[in-house]
């Protein structure tokens, strides 16, 4: 006999998009602070760990230890631990490949073949190659934003159309990279191989992506040539992020595309002089840094989600689903909606995955979804979320880059719409 559900068990995380969506609105809209992304005043971890405090105090049924117990058996999931692990290599990879400069001398090698009559494609191109090569779609907007800045000013272009066409390549990376903490955790939580959730994910990427370069050309037919500089480059710097690519697109093992993406990221910097042996471990040092709050989020979210599912929270969500979307294409529909509300009240696609992944999990079991298929529709639709938004980090980054407002952006957005579009249809078509 099936359990009966208990809504208040969800409560914990009521809780925490209270504070943090709230606090997000207040800060970005209301009272907003100068030089300070609303969103990001408030800290995801101490919204979480308010929330594992309102967990912890839930289900008067079980001791405290008995529910620190329960938090041990989820942080101690197998998926978690190798998540972790691999947000630890991640961070390492980042941080050695951006002090080696190899990001920017991949995009200069890039831009300084194309064209300058399709420039514009050229940037929403050379995004999605740096975003899948790095794994970070912030540092790619990060990148090419000046970039797209000098395009615009110089053939006379829109200039929120540019940005939105890096903000669009730099998301289609993102979703497809192997070593995105996107893809980090919609794979790991739904114990899929990340070769499975590419080949899942690149029937619905490409598409649109194909499409956004259509009407791309189209503008850069009837457009000026747009200049976009001259900017120096060295291969030896940019070959890492090539050999990384091919080796993911290979499918090996993760732990040694990023092992050997360091350890090639050493070799460059030291042969071209950009490292030496302590710029080259600080950086190292400062990008594991950098992960910490991802991790920090994803053992605390273990931990509330082990509570509330104890508790009935999820059984509480599965019945609210049943109850509205049948069949296989509710159940995507169901996991989709989810992902992406949770991204517009967190901000943050990776967040917003872990929150839903066990919840998505539960709900791929019942209705029929494939893990590799659920696993896509986290990624994709968080990441479609992410791209819209416009308090977001990429549409936020991208204009204060190139000094326009976020919101101006969105209507240039057309890989994420198109994007959205094609997930739907993959949804009407599912059998």
């Amino acid at each position: 006999m099936r359990e009966k559900g208990n809504p208040i068990a969800l409560l914990p995380i009521a809780v925490f998009l209270i504070l943090y969506l709230g606090s997000g609105v207040y800060f970005e809209y209301i009272n907003p602070i100068e030089g300070k992304m609303g969103f990001y005043i408030m800290s995801v971890v101490v919204a979480f760990g308010i929330a594992l405090i309102i967990a912890m105090v839930q289900n008067k049924g079980l001791s405290l230890n008995e529910k620190i117990h329960l938090c041990a058996l989820g942080i101690g999931d197998d998926n978690i631990t190798i998540m972790l692990f691999i947000f630890l290599l991640s961070g390492a990879f980042s941080g050695i490949a951006s002090a080696a400069g190899g990001a920017q001398s991949t995009a200069n090698m890039l831009l300084s073949i194309i064209p300058p009559k399709f420039a514009v494609m050229g940037l929403f191109i050379i995004a999605c190659l740096i975003s899948m090569a790095m794994g970070t779609s912030v540092g790619t907007i990060t990148v090419l934003a000046p970039i797209a800045l000098a395009a615009a000013q110089s053939g006379g272009l829109s200039l929120p159309m540019c940005a939105g066409t890096v903000v669009g390549g730099a998301m289609f990376g993102d979703n497809l990279s192997f070593i995105s903490d996107t893809t980090i955790a919609a794979t790991k939580t739904q114990g899929v191989e990340m070769v499975d959730k590419f080949r899942e994910n690149i029937k619905i990427a490409l598409p649109a992506a194909i499409l956004t370069l259509a009407v791309l050309l189209v503008i850069s037919i009837n457009s000026d040539p747009a200049s976009v500089g001259t900017f120096e480059f060295n291969v030896v710097l940019a070959l890492p992020y090539f050999v990384v690519l091919v080796m993911a697109l290979l499918g090996i093992n993760v732990f040694k595309v990023l092992l050997t993406g360091v350890g090639l990221f050493l070799i460059a910097g030291f042969a071209t002089g950009q490292l030496d042996f302590v710029s080259a471990f600080e950086s190292m040092g400062s990008g594991t840094t950098g992960m910490f709050e991802t991790m920090i989020v994803t053992i605390l979210v273990a931990s509330i989600s082990a509570l509330i599912k104890e508790g009935g929270g999820y059984e509480a969500l599965l019945e609210f689903i049943r109850s509205r979307f049948h069949g296989k294409r509710g159940g995507m529909l169901g996991i989709g909606l989810l992902t992406a509300f949770m991204d517009i009240a967190t901000a943050n696609n990776t967040v917003a995955i872990v929150i839903a992944a066990p919840i998505a999990k539960e709900i791929s079991t019942e209705y029929g979804v494939s893990p590799r298929t659920t696993a896509s529709l986290l990624d994709t639709c968080s990441c479609i979320a992410q791209g819209i938004i416009p308090y977001g980090a990429q549409l936020l980054i991208a204009a204060s880059l190139t000094g326009i407002g976020s919101v101006a952006i969105i209507p240039w957005l057309a890989y994420p719409v198109l994007l959205m579009i094609f997930v739907v249809i993959s949804m009407i078509r599912a059998k």
